[in-house]
């Protein structure tokens, strides 16, 4: 049998979803592969439909995995959830044809970075706020986001650790807007590319703080060139929202497009 299964996670604990554990600090998987294991009571291993690195989090990462133990998907729910820490929580389970791939079914996947725009750095809500103490011009911000629309080849924004075999692809949607002292950066895409929202979200923040102009982002994605982009953003204002699948898998509304 083949399960889909939604998971929630605070990221600040853990270094990634796939890295090897360091200084005490697990992976996303493992501690999940051995909260599903213990109530299965054998063993499983888990697909999900993207990897994140060390401090993101997730809203809704999908993941799915064969087993021969039968149980109700409330079951997995409650009795996964029950084994994992508190920053880790299964939110629905789906039984699914065997067909699905928790990352090859996937047609899109969406980001949210939060930044808060104030002079003094955040006390409350620090795990999933980044920080700019410059006064930020969202609309600026939004404007030049703009240019990146459509498939490209993102090679200015992609880390150097990157394994992709190559840097192209499709970027369907990206809003910067100010809620209050938070600006907030949404993008969605077919796929992303290593610590491609962060680096899009650095060099955001030079137009934002007027040290660019909005045509500048333009620019850096036609040179293909990551030195010529805008610093990394940090890890922790990074949210995963989560991917999306086409209707036929019958998945949760908030993963189907």
């Amino acid at each position: 049998m083949r399960y889909a299964l939604g998971v929630e996670y605070d990221g600040s604990e853990f270094k990634g979803w796939q890295q090897l554990g360091e200084s005490g600090c697990a992976s996303v998987q493992a501690t999940l592969q051995d909260a599903l294991s213990s109530v299965a009571d054998a063993p499983i291993s888990v697909v999900c439909a993207g990897r994140t690195d060390a401090g993101v989090h997730g809203e809704c990462q999908v993941v799915h995995f064969d087993t021969e133990v039968s149980r109700a998907p409330r079951g997995w729910v409650l009795g996964t959830t029950t084994r994992l820490p508190p920053s880790v929580c299964v939110r629905w389970c789906v039984p699914v044809v065997d067909a699905f791939h928790a990352r090859f079914s996937a047609r899109a996947r969406r980001y949210r970075y939060r930044i808060l725009n104030r002079q003094v750095r955040p006390a409350l809500y620090r795990q999933t706020l980044s920080w700019e103490r410059r006064a930020l011009d969202a609309d600026a911000m939004h404007r030049a986001g703009q240019a990146l629309l459509g498939e490209n080849d993102f090679s200015a924004f992609r880390s150097a650790q990157c394994e992709a075999l190559h840097a192209r692809r499709e970027l369907q949607a990206i809003s910067v807007r100010r809620l209050g002292e938070v600006v907030e950066v949404e993008v969605q895409a077919n796929a992303f590319l290593h610590h491609m929202v962060r680096n899009i979200v650095g060099s955001l923040l030079m137009v934002g703080a007027g040290e660019k102009p909005e045509g500048w982002i333009g620019e850096v994605l036609a040179l293909r060139d990551r030195n010529q982009a805008g610093p990394t953003a940090p890890a922790q204002g990074l949210v995963f929202v989560g991917p999306l699948y086409p209707e036929h898998w019958h998945l949760p509304a908030e993963v189907t497009l």
